[in-house]
């Protein structure tokens, strides 16, 4: 009896480390070329298509140098139950800005499920771009340098981010994504260089990155849901930022989001709703921005409901975006700017549910203000500056 127990673990062990296995793809197996210089682009490709046929769990592995690589798409649905890409080199852009100026995307996965990217970094070279649009130029609009759309089950984890063209990371009608330990590094002059854009999407998990850009450091677009952002570090940037909503006549809305424990330092605002002054189905409810330190933001706390950059194509209508249930609890630090919290709501559809809570914000060593139009919400403990609620 003893020896059928015997073989019966054995036999039950070895199921589980076959069951287990994970089946390795090395890039340079493919022709890949460390060097920088040699374009590595289908070789990657080619490693993507072996891991995603295989009916096993699968790495494809990118060892230490730095890869050339062209606008790229990794599609599924894959065979593979997850596939992790572990990245210890630097994928690197075209030297001319053009090549990937073209692209909606550098780096997109479609349609993909259980794939984790863990380590490396991205430089996308977008510095030539942004001088080109800063000259006025006819340029090319650029392109995101990590895209996922359509997509379950997504791992991001101690990536780096370098001098995205435009969005850094954009997570785009996906469900159960983990973003952790992430930087973004852009100038905080280049244009449009959004570190992560969440649209779409639910169940979207954001924790312990750092951010530095030139727009904002996450922006929240219409379809989010159920989205928690934790110890996140912003700044330079425009902050945290649901919107712009109402670009649309039907847009579906936000809610269910949590913004915590994050700094925000030297950004143009801090947490920010926006929405354009049009016609719109869409709404922001249940939001929760709770336990952040502010260090010179122009815009502490700001809901801009006549959002118009530049005042160029703005309607002289009223925004039809629906904004309830918003808490502001435990923020303090310091406004670069007179006016700390400033709400700027709907006429047709105030905004309602707006609480302040412990909320304490200075300017310049001295009292800060607030503005408030078109707002319905409470005050509850100290906050400072007075609320208009």
């Amino acid at each position: 009896m003893a020896g059928l127990l015997f073989l019966f673990f054995i036999f039950f062990a070895l199921h589980i480390i076959s069951s287990s296995a994970t089946t390795n793809f090395n890039v340079l197996s493919y022709g890949a070329k460390p060097n920088g210089v040699t374009d590595s682009t289908k070789a990657f490709l080619d490693a993507w298509a072996a891991a995603c046929g295989s009916t096993d769990s699968t790495m494809i592995y990118m060892p230490k140098g730095r890869y050339l690589l062209g606008s790229m798409v990794f599609t599924g649905s894959c065979k593979s139950p997850d596939i992790t890409i572990r990245i210890d080199g630097t994928l690197v852009a075209p030297g001319d800005y053009r090549i990937l100026g073209q692209a909606a995307n550098w780096l997109s996965f479609e349609g993909v499920a259980g794939v984790s990217i863990v380590g490396g970094a991205l430089d996308a070279k977008g510095s030539p771009l942004w001088a080109c649009k800063a000259k006025g130029n006819n340029c090319p609009s650029g392109a995101t340098s990590l895209s996922f759309t359509n997509s379950n089950n997504i791992k991001i984890k101690g990536l780096l981010s370098l001098n995205s063209q435009m969005f850094h990371i954009v997570i785009n009608g996906c469900q159960n994504v983990n973003v952790e330990r992430i930087s973004v590094i852009a100038d905080g002059n280049s244009p449009n260089t959004d570190g992560i854009h969440v649209q779409l999407s639910s169940n979207i998990v954001i924790m312990n990155s750092k951010i530095k850009t030139g727009d904002d450091c996450i922006s929240i677009g219409p379809g989010t849901q159920n989205l928690w952002i934790e110890g996140v570090k912003c700044g330079p940037g425009h902050g945290i930022s649901i919107g712009s909503l109402a670009k649309d006549l039907q847009e579906e809305g936000v809610q269910n989001v949590t913004v915590t424990k994050t700094v925000l330092a030297d950004t143009q605002n801090g947490f920010g709703i926006k929405s354009w002054a049009r016609p719109s189905n869409g709404f922001v409810q249940r939001v929760r921005f709770i336990g952040a330190i502010m260090q010179n933001v122009q815009n502490p706390i700001l809901i801009d409901q006549h959002y118009c950059p530049h005042n160029l194509n703005c309607p002289d209508q009223v925004s039809g975006v629906k904004i309830s249930d918003i808490v502001y609890q435990g923020i303090r630090g310091t406004s670069a700017t007179a006016i700390a919290i400033n709400f700027d709501c709907s006429s047709k559809y105030p905004c309602s549910g707006i609480s302040l809570q412990n909320v304490n914000l200075t300017y310049s060593n001295q009292a800060a203000q607030s503005l408030c139009a078109n707002v319905l919400g409470k005050t509850i403990g100290l906050v400072q500056p007075h609320g208009c609620l």
